[in-house]
């Protein structure tokens, strides 16, 4: 038996999540079982607790997209018994059980060994949002945006993705300007490497389609009128990375950035990644990353705090990263 959230849904009852106590006969189909030892709360993860966002597609679930882990069972021959394990997304918590449990059984094409230098709660302080942040990085370098060419700017500052988005950039001397709803954390992102705190107002309203030229890249978890208002100041032949929804999923803009200013817009996908991406991403995370900075971006809860936590979250009222230790 072991401890889990598990969202529920049906005509007498609805939509529901609670801490319940499974068997494990009960666990889906996969080649390789997983202890886990910590998980995380994204903002995913708490559309999914909450019912405010599609995200669960077959029910019963467990939610959580990321997890860490020792494998206990293994079918696979790319993992034995004791490994030290570590998933980011690829549909877990979605479509199959996900990492708020003590147990997962998961495909192991989807698991990656835990790189070297991290513990399994360092790894969770990253997570997905962590990793994404990195891939986001790894974006801007690819289309040659470098410290040289001017700040960058980056959007939900106080959200995983953006705390350690800030960190990666000022370690690699980047000039970082952090936008935030919440100036009171100001000294935070500084902490973390911003070199100017913007208010989110300023890029959150409708915007001209172009905009005084500022920003040499933009790394973007917030969609929307901010994104298109990052796009319409951003410098000539710069890139804006463009991994987020949390003010909506829709981008009212025009192409005048693009066709008048050479600006690329880099999506960035992190659940679907390939496995290669990730072992790339996560090998500079070890090397780029001030792992001492992770107590400063990370809350740790226990499993059963998961479901009131995910609410805050969607409040705006969680600062950085939730690690969920699943065994307390």
């Amino acid at each position: 038996m072991f401890e889990a959230i598990l969202i529920e849904k049906d005509d007498a009852a609805g939509y529901r999540a609670r801490s319940a106590t499974l068997d494990e006969a009960q666990l889906p189909e996969g080649d390789v079982t997983v202890r886990v030892d910590y998980s995380t709360l994204n903002y995913k993860d708490a559309l999914a607790i909450t019912g405010k966002g599609p995200v669960v597609r077959k029910f019963p679930m467990v939610p959580g997209i990321d997890l860490a882990g020792t494998v206990e069972a293994s079918a696979n021959p790319d993992f034995e018994v004791g490994d030290a394990v570590l998933l980011n997304g690829w549909g877990v918590g979605e479509n199959h059980w996900g990492g708020l449990a003590q147990k997962a059984r998961l495909d192991g094409r989807w698991l990656i060994p835990l790189p070297r230098g991290f513990t399994a709660r360092q790894a969770m302080a990253v997570g997905t949002a962590g990793y994404t942040a990195m891939l986001s990085v790894l974006a801007l370098e690819r289309h040659s945006v470098t410290p040289e060419q001017g700040e960058i700017l980056v959007t939900g500052a106080n959200g995983g993705v953006g705390g350690v988005a800030i960190a990666l950039l000022a370690r690699l001397g980047y000039r970082v300007v952090a936008s935030t709803g919440r100036p009171e954390q100001a000294d935070y992102l500084k902490k973390l490497g911003a070199g100017e705190i913007i208010d989110r107002a300023s890029l959150s309203e409708p915007g001209r389609p172009l905009a005084k030229e500022r920003w040499a890249g933009v790394i973007d978890s917030v969609g929307s009128h901010t994104l298109a208002n990052a796009c319409a100041a951003t410098r000539y032949g710069g890139t804006v990375a463009a991994c987020g929804l949390a003010q909506g999923m829709d981008f009212p803009a025009t192409v005048a950035p693009f066709i008048l200013r050479g600006v690329t817009l880099a999506g960035i996908d992190s659940v679907m990644r390939p496995r290669a991406d990730r072992i790339v991403a996560w090998e500079r995370l070890a090397r780029d990353l001030d792992l001492s900075l992770l107590d400063e971006i990370t809350t740790g809860i226990g499993l059963g705090e998961a479901i009131p936590a995910a609410g805050e979250l969607l409040a705006g009222k969680v600062r950085g990263r939730v690690v969920v230790d699943v065994n307390r």
